[in-house]
């Protein structure tokens, strides 16, 4: 006799509920909760919750279409088909709108510089109407196709618009997850020092275009002429939220800015407003980096200085019965021992879990039964259902691939000013990350149920629902197929680096790896760990002085609201201990490369790209070049502002700026 799913109703509910407190967690370290508006909170959590609940209803569908005559005590967690497949089309379509309509218009709507809600809602229709009407291009072109090959019928309209998404969202899938498949385990063996130089270069940008922006404020604050009552207020909200003080620094040391315009409009404060914003993320995002490398420098070197007395005291309060468990002999030992080595073996596991994936997507459009993926989940498919423990290797393999193919969406450098701040994520960045984790979900999910056998995978509601719509045309059932053999090439992409290289070539530098790209070289002026070394030492003895905060201003919850804080973004004075090893490493520098030191300010730090530029430059000086050898034209002339490669590598022009 059958037995009925009451056991496995109640085991899908608290996983619904799991997953709700979870996706609630996520949003508050990232989000303000109680200054983020409704409207943008509730569509952000909906298109977390429905991916993580499709990663519980694959393994519950795998199971759910066993065969006839298995009996139901030797499945696992199952439902009944007709709940399975209403659960697919409800998911399924919420998913589409909030990743085709509802999340693309937040984003924009948040991104908007105006103030008034009928001009942020035509934004951003404007904005979105071009990507739309290319959606709309390419959706005729293949209506066309469809109809010739099915004829003109409802199911193929509904076929076409499913397998296009469908299309769009695997060919992302596939690239990012065979990047992540590679660089997740190696980002186990991360140097935080090798990162240092370039996240505190581009904290010191982000802190000087803010900067500029918000004395654009203030001199527009000084000009009372030529603007009605609503400019007027809209230009002291903008004062207002600036970190600026009132007193007139910016126009009291900077020059008038000559990109004011004479009459000031509306949609130029609109857009100012948008680059304040923005400016500010970039900030709160290179802050948090920054920190965040800081206080794990800070973690190893505590551990290594107590590796003498084998103790390691813990700097948080605690209660009582948690000190008397965890001591500082134990402490040391688990930071020392025990969570480095679990680190390496965990990179190892993920380092093998990454080649089996590759080998199934290699080898499951031809050999399915032998793909890895199919002996660990279902070696014995048409006699058998899935068993508990196959479901939750199949979530397993299935979590995987969804964390190895968004870990991409961090590291990739191509994405502009988007990242994940705690505490402060920009509202258009929220809607970004969830717009993805939507979009890829879907395709993901079913291309991993592709490498399961034949006969198990045409008995699935996700088939049923979703792949015979995508097999309706030839064209669809080969791309299915065929295309995630392609994870090869951003597979050997990120192994060898080839991203940065090809950007490096074309001189593009953000193309590369994140963590592959940082800490190229050991010495001074390469960007290495040497010079990161230096750097967090700096920062180290700065916040030993006494520095507030780590010498960084203080952020606020919201990126609308004013920073309060005086603090400089890093302090430096004559007193500063950084000052002297500063003064020492250039000593050093001058030593090695018997150049005299300049006495005309001695006391300023002496930044990496002119020691690296003075090295290339005495490097290249020293050769007699041949006669057939000519500068290129694409350097540039050799006559105004010194050589071209001097220009190139850290050569100042007239007015004190780089040229990069």
């Amino acid at each position: 006799m059958a037995s009925s799913s009451v056991g496995s109703d109640i085991f899908a509910l608290l996983s619904l509920l799991i997953i709700s407190i979870g996706v609630l967690l996520v949003l508050r370290h990232y989000l303000p909760l109680r200054t983020t508006p409704g409207y943008l909170l509730f569509p952000v959590s909906l298109a977390l919750a429905l991916p993580c609940s499709i990663i519980l209803l694959v393994p519950i569908d795998l199971a759910s279409s066993s065969p006839g005559s298995t009996d139901d005590r030797h499945r696992g967690v199952w439902l009944p088909e007709a709940v399975v497949l209403t659960t697919w089309r409800i998911t399924y379509w919420l998913t589409f709108v909030l990743t085709w309509f509802i999340l693309p218009f937040l984003g924009e709507y948040c991104d908007s510089g105006f103030r008034d809600t009928r001009a942020r809602v035509l934004y951003s229709l404007r904005s979105n109407a071009r990507y739309q009407l290319i959606t709309f291009g390419t959706a005729l072109a293949g209506l066309v196709y469809f109809i010739l090959s099915n004829g003109f019928r409802g199911q193929s309209i509904k076929g076409l618009v499913m397998a296009l998404a469908y299309a769009w969202g695997l060919v992302l899938a596939i690239g990012l997850m065979g990047h992540g498949l590679v660089a997740l385990p190696r980002r186990v063996w991360r140097n935080a020092r090798a990162q240092a130089p370039r996240t505190k270069d581009r904290l010191d940008d982000a802190a000087e275009e803010l900067g500029g922006l918000e004395d654009t404020v203030m001199q527009l604050r000084q000009r009372k002429t030529g603007m009605g009552k609503e400019m007027l207020e809209w230009i002291e909200e903008l004062a207002e939220t600036a970190s600026t003080p009132s007193s007139g620094r910016g126009t009291a040391t900077r020059p008038s800015n000559p990109t004011l315009p004479a009459v000031v409009t509306e949609r130029y404060l609109a857009d100012l407003t948008r680059k304040l914003k923005r400016a500010r993320h970039k900030k709160a995002r290179f802050t948090s980096e920054w920190t965040r490398l800081y206080l794990r420098a800070k973690h190893t070197q505590t551990t290594l200085d107590a590796a003498s007395s084998k103790t390691l005291p813990s700097n948080r309060s605690a209660n009582t019965l948690l000190q008397n468990l965890l001591t500082p002999a134990l402490r040391y030992h688990l930071h020392a021992t025990l969570f480095p080595y679990s680190r390496l073996a965990l990179s190892y596991l993920l380092a093998a879990a990454s080649v089996f994936l590759i080998f199934s997507e290699l080898i499951s459009p031809f050999l399915p039964q032998i793909s890895i993926i199919s002996l660990t989940i279902a070696p014995h498919s048409a006699k058998t259902g899935l068993t508990l423990p196959s479901q939750l290797l199949a979530a397993a393999w299935l979590l995987y691939m969804q964390l190895s193919t968004l870990s991409t969406l961090s590291t990739l450098r191509v994405w502009g000013n988007r990242a994940l701040v705690p505490r402060a994520t920009y509202p258009e960045s929220a809607t970004w990350y969830a717009l993805q984790v939507a979009k890829l979900t879907v395709p993901l999910s079913y291309n991993f149920i592709t490498m399961l056998p034949r006969d198990l995978l045409v008995r699935t509601q996700f088939y049923q629902f979703l792949g015979k719509l995508i097999n309706l045309t030839p064209l669809g059932e080969g791309f299915s197929k065929v295309f995630p053999c392609f994870i090869l090439l951003p597979v050997l992409a990120t192994a060898f680096n080839l991203y940065g290289r090809i950007g490096r070539a074309v001189g593009l530098e953000g193309l590369g790896d994140e963590d592959e790209e940082d800490g190229r070289g050991s010495g001074f002026g390469t960007g290495g760990w040497r010079e990161g070394k230096a750097l967090i030492d700096a920062e180290l003895q700065r916040h030993d002085a006494g520095s507030a905060s780590l010498g960084l201003e203080a952020r606020a919850g919201s990126l609308d609201l004013p920073s309060r804080s005086d603090a400089p973004l890093l302090p430096s004075s004559t007193a500063d201990p950084s000052v002297a090893r500063t003064r020492e490493a250039r000593r050093e520098f001058n030593a090695i490369t018997n150049q005299e030191e300049d006495d005309e300010g001695a006391d300023d730090a002496r930044h990496f790209y002119q020691d690296f530029g003075e090295r290339v430059k005495n490097t290249f000086d020293g050769i007699d070049r041949p006669e057939w050898f000519k500068t290129p034209a694409w350097l540039g002339p050799e006559s105004d502002g010194g050589s071209a490669l001097k220009r190139w590598f850290g050569g100042r022009a007239e007015d004190g700026r780089l040229r990069l």
